[in-house]
């Protein structure tokens, strides 16, 4: 069921990296129970809200706030995604939840992180990364920076870095049996992401300007070329990334180039006539014949796939990179384990659906739940 199968970790619903952290660490096995606001305004996506436990809550009231602190005293974990002293004025801080289990790790993301000068800033991905220098490294030569979706902040930087935090703690918890606060910023991981950009950079090996260097499509062996395609048919393309001496010779042989146009290979100023070289030829074949050629050779080549084309690829049917649950095709739990692999993902749960099931586990009476609804903190 999992390596993280015990584990019982409470999360203040919010959007962006909070659901992506809690589907990572619910896909490895921990019990996820996510406290919802009503109304259902905090819900994100389907995909990322899968695994959950859900127990609806108006934090707004005494009563509500006391119920996720009872919570509190059977958890590993918790982890909040509100902007510095929300949780604090809702009566849900570290210092409070602590108080009722000091074992308790508590997990805070933000953009900013929770201090400094723009802490109490709104915000959202594409800021993050324009602070880390993660997005001026991304575009074409010439051109604006270009924006790689949010995958850099919310997710990579944001959400998997709180995974990352909530574990580490996890784990130092087991030596030292005491909880702590795991403070994780947006702008911080989006750097940890280009450490190796800086080291370049700092060695003289990376320039900063975009679109001129070996991995931002400077190089003309790191880069994407439209195939052939048919009237009417939308434009298809494949990647290449030899970069390596002998696969890059692999490529050229394979495209049919000749030494006097392809050599040296880091002829930098030779860069911008070679793209051109190679993106006539690539269209001069379709991307199925691209991958009848080069597909599983060493010349560091795969077709250019959307989300609907990528869970029939072969090679991902093989590895069972994807599923499917209850109609979505959706990417499968990762890392694969030897011996406590993951389940399937079970699909997201209507708002509140495990309330009273979760209520009673922890001891609340009807009358006590009763009393919950009566008041308000728990929606009828």
């Amino acid at each position: 069921m999992g390596p993280l199968e015990g584990f019982r970790i409470i999360e203040l619903t919010g959007i962006g990296p909070g659901p992506f952290c809690g589907m990572l660490l619910s896909d490895l096995g921990a019990e996820i129970i996510s406290i919802e606001r009503p109304g259902g305004g905090s819900r994100d996506d389907a995909v990322c809200m899968r695994n959950r436990r859900s127990v609806c809550v108006d934090l707004k009231q005494p009563e509500g706030v006391e119920l996720v602190l009872d919570l509190c005293e059977s958890a590993d974990a918790i982890y909040e995604g509100f902007r510095p002293g929300v949780a604090e004025r809702l009566g849900l801080g570290p210092e409070v939840c602590r108080q009722r289990n000091p074992g308790l790790v508590y997990g805070r993301i933000t953009g900013w992180g929770q201090t400094g000068p723009l802490a109490q800033a709104a915000g959202h991905d594409i800021n993050y990364i324009s602070l880390s220098g993660a997005l001026h490294a991304i575009g074409r030569a010439g051109e604006r920076p270009l924006p790689p979706l949010n995958l850099a902040g919310d997710y990579g930087g944001g959400g998997l870095f709180l995974a990352l935090g909530i574990l580490s703690a996890l784990l130092e918890k087991s030596r030292s049996g005491q909880g702590q606060v795991v403070d994780a910023s947006m702008v911080e991981g989006s750097a940890a992401l280009m450490a190796v950009f800086y080291g370049l950079h700092a060695q003289g090996l990376h320039s900063t300007e975009r679109g001129t260097n070996l991995l931002d499509t400077g190089a003309p062996f790191y880069e994407v070329y439209e195939t052939l395609t048919e009237s009417g048919q939308a434009p298809q393309y494949v990647s290449v990334g030899p970069l390596e001496p002998q696969f890059y010779a692999m490529l050229v042989k394979a495209v049919g180039g000749e030494q006097t146009d392809f050599y040296p290979q880091h002829a930098t100023d030779a860069w911008p006539r070679r793209k051109e070289q190679l993106a006539a030829i690539f269209g001069q074949k379709s991307r199925d014949e691209w991958c009848e050629l080069l597909e599983g050779t060493d010349a560091c080549f795969a077709p250019i796939l959307s989300l609907t084309e990528a869970p029939g690829h072969p090679h991902n049917q093989a590895r069972g990179s994807f599923v499917t649950v209850d109609g979505v095709t959706q990417p499968a739990p990762a890392p694969k384990f030897s011996r406590s692999q993951p389940a399937t993902p079970s699909a997201a749960v209507p708002q509140g659906h495990d309330t009273e099931a979760v209520l009673a586990e922890m001891g609340y009476t009807a009358e006590k739940l009763a009393a919950l609804r009566s008041s308000g903190a728990v929606p009828v």
